[in-house]
């Protein structure tokens, strides 16, 4: 019997590592897509959403259907309970590259001004390195490194205010241009998100690894 749970949690782990990597590759296109304006390679990350979006459905099933059969406890229910949590923290990173990706047409297409541009080369790269440093922290099973990550949020959230504050100075005074600053303020919104959703992976890692609920708490 635990044999067969060993193998099973082998698999799903392999499984939502998989998952991990398509919704990271997503973004990584996503973020392409908008800085080099290429619509081809934005409707690709669209579509390729739904195969994402089909895989967390059948992870979630493999750990309901381990619950059933093994009836883990303690650092192995803690352990499937955390998958089963990353598993749609996962899934909604790739539906923020969608959004970011299905704005590359408004971009492409408004004309802006070079000097009126809004850069998210700075904000990309935070949250993106958020993304990634939580995710290690699953793999490796350090919550340090996952306190770490939620530290570093913050600074995100900093990024996308200034974003919203030059916005909204620009727009009243080029009007004309509303449709890419709106574009530009999902962008950021979108990414906004995925570094909170890193902070989720985070806090659910020292869950996984101290048995401690982190959210909403500023002493981890």
């Amino acid at each position: 019997m635990k044999e067969h749970f060993t193998q099973e949690m082998i698999l799903l782990k392999r499984r939502l590592a998989a998952q991990t990597a398509a919704a990271e590759n997503a973004l990584g296109r996503a973020l392409r897509a908008i800085a080099s304006r290429d619509v081809e390679l934005a409707n690709d990350v669209c579509e390729s959403d739904y195969a994402i979006d089909c895989e967390e459905i059948r992870i979630e099933e493999d750990c309901l259907k381990i619950l059933a059969l093994y009836q883990p406890v303690a650092s192995d229910l803690r352990t499937i309970i955390t998958v089963l949590k990353i598993n749609g923290e996962i899934e909604r990173i790739a539906d923020m590259a969608a959004n970011i990706a299905a704005r590359t047409r408004a971009i492409a297409e408004s004309g802006v001004p070079a000097d009126k541009e809004i850069s998210f080369s700075e904000m990309a790269k935070a949250a993106t390195a958020m993304l990634k440093n939580a995710l290690d922290s699953f793999a490796y099973r350090d919550p340090e490194s996952a306190t770490a990550v939620i530290a570093s949020d913050q600074h995100v959230d900093d990024l996308h205010k200034a974003n919203l504050e030059r916005i909204q100075k620009i727009i009243s005074t080029e009007p004309s241009l509303a449709a890419y600053y709106m574009s530009c303020i999902t962008i950021s919104k979108n990414l906004e998100r995925i570094a909170d959703v890193a902070t989720n992976i985070a806090e659910d890692v020292i869950y996984l690894e101290r048995g401690k609920i982190v959210r909403h708490s500023i002493d981890n």
